[in-house]
């Protein structure tokens, strides 16, 4: 287990000054394609994405967080949707068990695959016996616009059933508990509300379970929130969010993002192992990372503006003001070893549908042909 010392930030920081701290906990992103195509999915993943995280990639980012947590460091498995690629998602897992690498803290699911009770258990029983310590099931107002909730249902149940009622996750219950409705969130599916309505919905949701305004998040969502001038953001850096982040994603390319910045990358670990990544980051790794810690998103709009960057008249917060100015610079070609990769942006890797047919219609259409399982 490496100490905060070990790391070449830390080395240089006094006794009471912030240190950055270890990551124990590493989220692998499978894929980034998904059932789903979520306003505010952090990934901008829809069925069209693509990326299938190799099992000797997972298996050594694992490793490496042992090194660096021991006992303490906590993996958990996610997407995309890792359901649609069932078979890699038990490879990874037989592969971690084979090592004796600790159990899963938990996987993450949308439960679109959930078409059967027989099919259900089944996979459970499988995530158990690989010792899985928890199950994560995705359910709001989001999800539900693509997702059949009584899928969700019958998974959340079986789950609940198999694994014990404390270690199945169900965000949110709430909206599953439709006889207990009192929000228009709740009472229906997305899919079946006019726009304004489903605008409303999303609103609500804000509001009850905030979230971060990243990825696709920037887009619509942040669009109906944003009340804020950017000016206001200008004494609001990042550094102790990078700092604070005891945490990293790693996607199916071995792209790290600190935290849930997603579409920052602060190293790849098909480049150099994630502990080496850890004791080498410093504030100042990139022109990017550094503005980031010293100014914050603000801190981007100079470059963004000389280069054609309209800024918008209001933001939803700095995490919609950062994004936006990176979709800019991603799509202008600057900070590519940063910026990126394109799957976490607006339009990045999509395959387009010859038939125009929306990324909503596409996660549908998905979910049926998954009754084939």
């Amino acid at each position: 287990m490496f100490e905060l010392s070990d790391n070449i930030y830390n080395a240089g920081r006094g006794r009471d000054q912030a240190k950055f701290k270890l990551w124990r906990s590493v989220g692998l992103l499978l894929t980034y394609r998904c059932s789903a195509a979520c306003e505010f999915c952090y990934y901008h993943c829809t069925p069209q994405k693509g990326g299938l995280l190799p099992v000797e990639t997972a298996v050594a980012a694992w490793r490496s967080l042992k090194t660096l947590a021991g006992d303490a460091a906590k993996v958990h498995l996610t997407g995309g949707e890792p359901f649609l690629y069932w078979e890699r998602l038990v490879e990874i897992l037989s592969a971690g068990q084979r090592e004796h690498l600790g159990p899963v803290d938990l996987v993450e699911t949308n439960g679109s695959w959930a078409v059967s009770e027989n099919l259900v258990r089944d996979r459970l029983q499988v995530l158990l016996n690989l010792d899985v310590q928890r199950l994560k099931v995705s359910v709001d107002p989001f999800h539900q616009e693509c997702v059949d909730s009584e899928r969700v249902r019958l998974l959340a149940a079986v789950a609940k059933e198999l694994f014990g009622s404390q270690r199945v996750l169900v965000r949110w219950q709430e909206y599953l508990d439709v006889g207990r409705a009192s929000s228009l969130a709740c009472r229906a599916g997305t899919h079946d509300l006019r726009p304004d309505e489903c605008d409303q919905a999303y609103v609500e949701t804000y509001h009850a379970h905030p979230f971060r305004f990243t990825g696709r998040a920037a887009g619509r969502l942040a669009g109906l929130l944003a009340s804020t001038p950017a000016e206001a953001f200008v004494k609001m850096n990042c550094l102790s969010d990078f700092l604070g982040a005891m945490g990293v994603h790693i996607d199916p390319y071995g792209n790290i993002f600190s935290g849930t910045c997603s579409g920052i990358i602060v190293g790849n670990v098909n480049v150099a192992p994630l502990e080496d990544i850890w004791r080498r980051f410093h504030p100042d790794q990139s022109a990017l990372v550094r503005t980031l810690c010293e100014r914050g998103p603000y801190g981007l709009l100079a470059q963004a503006e000389d280069l054609g960057y309209a800024r918008l008249a209001k933001y939803a917060d700095k995490c919609h003001l950062c994004t936006h100015v990176r979709q800019f610079l991603l799509e202008k070609g600057h900070h590519e070893s940063v910026i990126g990769p394109p799957d976490c942006y607006e339009n990045g890797n999509d395959v387009s549908s010859p038939s125009g047919v929306s990324f909503r219609a596409q996660s549908r259409n998905l979910a049926a042909k998954e009754e084939g399982i």
